[in-house]
């Protein structure tokens, strides 16, 4: 073929290189790419699973389970109990503020009655120690009159000199009977307890006291009001002027402290009985 010949299209085409074909080898590379996601695919799900769990996280997991379910049930039923009362109606609103009023007062009533319960013990208390108080006190009121205890108090000393040896022991009775209608609450006589039953008689030149033998000068200790006491044994004719018409010497003194310390032991009586249920 001739210059001549030869087209543009001809001579472009011989300026151009031969196609180069695809070698295996840059097809290898080319499916590289593809095998590389494939096997990083593999590692994550042989990582995930099957899973390792600690026991720590399972404590974990189960305690945000429940807290989770707990919140769930309270909003549920706080959500079920608002829908009840909105779509509630007017009747069953004021049913159910009526049993909140009767519950109240139900419970109001019942603290005032454990109120009244704890005032009522409280009291009982109180009595109870009163009561025991004033027991202590009547045992030893009691006691004073018996002539079981010992007692002291505002009195008076009355001393009978009798050198002729004319006081009789109905004379002396006489004493104690008027210092008991003056208001006497203790009376001692020469170291001898006077009581209810006391009884004087004649002994052997002297006199005796409840069998006991005493001797003149005759010292009454008396308890008791000294202004009422001095005058009932002082009034014309009593006491002190029949002593001294036998030719007794009487001497009455006031004082702020009389001791009567002789004591009587406690005697049961024979027949009589309390009456008291």
């Amino acid at each position: 073929m001739s210059d001549r010949d030869e087209t543009p299209e001809n001579r472009l085409r011989k300026e151009l290189p031969d196609e180069v074909p695809v070698t295996s080898s840059e097809g290898g590379a080319a499916r590289e790419p593809a095998d590389n996601t494939s096997n990083g695919r593999r590692r994550l799900v042989e990582g995930l699973w099957p899973p390792r769990v600690t026991r720590a996280q399972l404590i974990v997991a189960l305690l945000l389970f429940g807290l989770g379910f707990g919140l769930a049930v309270q909003v549920a039923s706080n959500s079920d109990s608002g829908n009840a009362l909105r779509g509630a109606r007017q009747e069953d609103l004021v049913r159910i503020l009526d049993e909140l009023d009767d519950r109240s007062q139900r419970l109001e009533d019942e603290k005032q009655g454990l109120e009244k319960q704890q005032q009522e013990l409280e009291n009982s208390s109180d009595q109870a120690e009163e009561a025991r108080r004033q027991t202590v006190e009547k045992e030893g009121q009691l006691g004073i009159l018996a002539g079981t205890v010992a007692a002291q108090g505002p009195g008076i000393t009355m001393t009978i000199e009798d050198t002729k040896g004319t006081v009789e022991a109905d004379m002396l009775l006489d004493a104690i009977q008027e210092l008991r209608a003056a208001g006497a609450e203790a009376i001692q006589v020469n170291g001898v307890r006077v009581v209810a039953g006391t009884f004087l008689t004649e002994s052997g030149g002297g006199v005796s006291v409840d069998g006991n033998k005493i001797d003149a000068p005759y010292r009454f200790k008396v308890i008791g009001n000294p202004q009422d006491l001095e005058p009932a044994l002082n009034i014309p004719g009593g006491v002190v002027q029949t002593l001294e018409k036998e030719q007794a010497t009487v001497v009455v003194e006031r004082s702020d402290k009389i001791v009567v310390d002789a004591l009587r032991e406690a005697k049961r009586p024979d027949y009589a009985r309390s009456s008291a249920p």
